[in-house]
């Protein structure tokens, strides 16, 4: 079974997983912690542990159980109070991080109740921020990264990170390194600044893809085509001697209406294919109609995304 190890974190890493986990393909999911928003944040300083939100999320994405126990696990406390706006399952990850030592350990128990096919990790167990140097100031925290990402030159932590032993084994013994949609410069990169990290891709054989966005991101990503991502992740993965090899993008046409929407109510754009200044950069375009509207909104079709993935996989067996 072909081996798959993905970095990313958010919304966009659980929608490519969740068709994932319906191809036969041993699937690694590496998720970043150091998100300090909503809940995540509260818990993360109160009780001093490594950020869980993205990892929660990525959790239900991969689950194999009946929906009431997916709808118990995403619930948020509405009332007032210690609970207010906290997830069940941010909850149970902390209590588990007490009980099993670990967030590690706490996402293998996790995946074992909840019929996960495959591995979830965080990408370290230090509680991390992540930092955005600009000049003589320093932005402190993920969300303050993203919305400063014009004035800042480079992105690291603020201390030094520990990337846990069964990730970097799993990047080693990988045949595919996927970096999922998502946030750019606060759910990918930050993988990328971990030195750890950069020596197991300096080591791995495996290729590197990059899933597209479908969308830009206002602060992080305004007008980006596909090339200027690549560009970006290159950015990085040059130092380690690696640079993004394979891409899937999408190649249909989003209803003009709905576009329109996104650039007036989000200031979003639709990610342009920009074949020939991709192609200049060395990566080879697997596209297809990956996206899906959904109560007009606009997402990766994970089925389709996946197929993309799985079918390259199979040819490169063939």
């Amino acid at each position: 079974m072909k081996k798959i190890v993905v970095f990313g974190g958010g919304t966009g890493l659980s929608c490519l997983l969740s068709g994932l986990k319906l191809f036969p393909v041993d699937v690694t999911a590496v998720i970043s912690v150091a998100d300090n928003g909503s809940s995540t944040g509260v818990l993360k300083e109160e009780l001093d542990i490594p950020a869980v939100g993205d990892l929660g999320k990525v959790l239900i994405a991969m689950a194999n159980v009946d929906d009431d126990f997916l709808r118990l696990l995403s619930y948020r406390f509405s009332k007032s109070g210690t609970l207010h706006n906290h997830p069940v399952r941010n909850i149970i990850l902390s209590a588990l991080i007490d009980l099993k030592g670990s967030l590690t350990e706490a996402s293998r128990y996790m995946c074992s109740i909840l019929n996960i096919r495959g591995t979830v990790l965080p990408l370290t167990e230090d509680r991390v921020e992540l930092v955005g140097e600009a000049g003589n100031r320093a932005y402190v925290g993920e969300e303050e990264v993203s919305k400063n990402i014009r004035h800042i030159r480079r992105l690291t932590y603020d201390r030094d990170i520990t990337v846990t032993e069964e990730v970097k084994q799993r990047i080693l013994t990988a045949d595919l390194v996927v970096f999922s949609p998502g946030s750019l410069y606060t759910s990918i990169i930050p993988h990328l600044i971990a030195p750890q990290i950069g020596e197991e891709l300096h080591k791995t054989k495996a290729p590197l893809m990059y899933v597209s966005n479908l969308v830009t991101q206002p602060g992080e990503t305004d007008g980006y085509n596909l090339s200027g991502h690549i560009r970006v992740l290159n950015r990085y993965l040059y130092q380690y001697d690696r640079r993004i090899e394979l891409v899937v993008a999408n190649n249909a046409t989003i209803d003009p209406r709905i576009a329109e929407k996104y650039l007036k109510t989000e200031n979003k754009k639709i990610v342009g294919l920009d074949r020939d200044k991709v192609s200049a950069q060395g990566a080879r375009i697997i596209e297809g109609g990956i996206f899906s509207i959904e109560d007009e909104t606009i997402r990766h079709n994970a089925m389709k995304t996946a197929y993309l993935i799985f079918s390259y996989l199979m040819d490169e067996e063939a």
